[in-house]
């Protein structure tokens, strides 16, 4: 390991134990600068969104590009439909009552 890796191992060590310290003595203020820095980031990210976005004629809009999809076989017929009056059929069976 070179001698400024193990320096700034060491400077890490020195930091992380003063942050540990700040929070062993002070929890409520560590967690409110906490609170107040996960903000920073979430305000910051939401403007490089808001900034990413192309204007095209005064408008804002995105740019999505096409997609384009290629069938390799026709689609199936659709699935038979169930007909609830189906058409009258003629029985088989002999029916005695025309005699």
């Amino acid at each position: 390991m070179q001698p400024w890796q193990i320096k700034a191992l060491e400077l890490e060590q020195s930091a992380l134990k003063h942050l540990d310290g700040i929070i062993a003595d002070h929890p409520l203020y560590a967690s409110l600068g906490f609170i107040y820095l996960l903000m920073a980031f979430g305000i910051c990210l939401i403007l490089l969104i808001i900034r990413g976005r192309k204007k095209l004629n005064g408008k804002s809009t995105f740019h999505v590009p096409p997609v384009i999809i290629h069938l390799s076989e026709p689609p199936p017929p659709p699935p038979d439909t169930f007909d609830p009056f189906p058409p009258p059929h003629h029985s088989t069976y002999y029916d005695h009552d025309d005699e």
